[in-house]
């Protein structure tokens, strides 16, 4: 039943969505995500097109830079769905969405003694603006 339980809520999780974006500005045609820069300062000229934001969410990596890795690459992808060349990076930070346990417990009334071992679930979030950088100056870069 537990089994089932887990697999059940990791389908559902991996269904949400960890990536959003508003618009603040005029969409263009999608590009490919590896045509998206990463700024983490302002280009001289640049129109906003949406405010982002990203999570490491239900992603495989494990360490720290992997699920930043994994949350910037997601707002990449986001930001060339909307037509934008470039997301300008305005921070990054953690998201706590729970907590893992093993433990003792009772099954047909046997009790199983055990030590109880949890683990915290944070995963990595970033938050940008999706832009578009005419040519002259995304060549500058």
């Amino acid at each position: 039943m537990i089994r089932i339980f887990a697999i059940l809520l990791s389908i559902l999780l991996s269904a949400c969505s960890s990536t959003s974006h508003v618009l603040i500005g005029q969409e263009r045609p999608p590009i490919s995500p590896e045509q998206v820069v990463v700024y983490t300062e302002p280009p001289a000229e640049y129109e906003k097109i949406a405010i982002l934001q990203s999570s490491s969410r239900n992603s495989w990596t494990f360490t720290e830079q992997g699920k930043v890795d994994a949350a910037i690459e997601r707002m990449k992808q986001e930001a060339a769905k909307l037509g934008a060349n470039g997301v300008l990076l305005e921070s990054t930070g953690d998201e706590h969405s729970g907590y893992i346990s093993t433990g003792s417990g009772t099954y047909e009334r046997h009790t199983a003694i055990g030590i109880e071992v949890g683990m915290p679930l944070t995963h990595k979030t970033a938050h940008g603006t999706a832009i578009w950088v005419p040519p002259t100056q995304a060549n500058s870069n």
